[in-house]
């Protein structure tokens, strides 16, 4: 897991292919005003999912992992408080891994807690087991959905 500053973004353009062309997105204007949902980056390769809305508590948020993809969640407005744990240590299935949607849910406890703050993003990889969207307000949010195969 990488926590940084949109400023900051190009440092991480190397680890990935697609991680350029994602945090490109961010550099377009009007990022602020487009629509919730999904926006065309790169195929199947990569995309972006506009979210606005109301946060959850932590009671109602589930650890969440890729297999195939790399998130990267980016804050626009608000403060997104995101649980994190290994990957490996997580212990406690909520429902079988979906390949399909290429996620999975566990039931386990963030073992860290980490402030995503407007202006800043988190890099998840499939080792990353996260839980976004606990906060208790409006967040608005641009997540990036990047494959690992660029191929």
């Amino acid at each position: 897991m990488i926590q940084d500053e949109f400023a900051m973004a190009g440092l991480y353009a190397a680890l990935n292919p697609g991680l350029a062309r994602a945090f490109a997105f961010l550099d377009q204007p009007g990022l602020a005003g487009l629509p919730e949902g999904r926006h065309p980056i790169d195929g199947q390769r990569s995309w972006a999912v506009v979210a606005r809305g109301a946060g959850r508590s932590r009671a109602q948020a589930h650890l969440e992992v890729h297999d195939r993809y790399i998130d990267v969640q980016c804050v626009l407005a608000g403060v997104d408080h995101m649980g994190w744990k290994p990957r490996r240590a997580c212990v406690l299935p909520r429902e079988p891994f979906d390949p399909a949607r290429d996620v999975g849910f566990f039931a386990d406890e963030p073992d860290a807690w980490l402030d995503v703050r407007a202006g800043q993003f988190a890099i998840l990889f499939p080792h990353d087991a996260h839980m976004p969207l606990v906060c208790p307000g409006p967040v608005h949010k641009v997540i990036l959905k990047v494959a690992l195969d660029q191929g």
